[in-house]
């Protein structure tokens, strides 16, 4: 009998705190049971997304794990959260440039795991590129900032970066 490798969860940019990717992705877990769902772990302000669950009356429990090693075994009972604190309270809507360097931390933070084989591959939620720039992004956009990272995890190499979208 073959030997199945299990793969690691996925690792989840947290994306502009004021924007739909929080809504989204609870939305998702919530639903979890309706419709396949591979385990995740969300790099976000675990406190900020407990609070958007409950403005949007989601029923989604959220425990703060180390690693995304930790979703598989969380991801049944509560949405798996690698805590990355934002400076200012998330009003959403009304994105706040002292939170960029959180959504940019976010992002290098799950990317690295992937990087070390703990995730399995990174999906990102949107940012708010306006935002970020206040905050010291140098790029024009996620994409050459997720081939920049690729750079830095795999030297010696030239990433060209180039953008998916799917859809029914």
């Amino acid at each position: 009998m073959p030997l199945v490798k299990l793969l690691p969860p996925l690792a989840l940019s947290g994306g502009e705190p004021a924007g739909i990717g929080p809504d989204i992705a609870l939305a998702v877990w919530a639903n979890r049971a309706n419709e396949p769902v591979p385990s995740f772990a969300v790099y976000a302000d675990a406190e900020a997304w407990r609070g958007r669950a409950e403005r949007l009356s989601l029923r989604v429990a959220i425990e703060t794990i180390a690693s995304p090693f930790d979703a598989a075994r969380v991801f049944a009972r509560a949405l798996p959260v690698v805590d990355v604190r934002h400076a200012v309270q998330v009003c959403a809507g009304s994105p706040d440039s002292r939170n960029g360097s959180a959504v940019i931390t976010a992002i290098v933070e799950a990317t690295a795991a992937v990087a070390r084989g703990e995730a399995a591959a990174l999906v990102t939620n949107p940012i708010a590129k306006s935002v970020l720039y206040d905050a010291g992004f140098a790029h024009p956009g996620h994409t050459e900032f997720l081939a920049e990272l690729a750079e830095r995890h795999y030297p010696g190499r030239s990433y060209t970066s180039v953008m998916m979208l799917a859809a029914d």
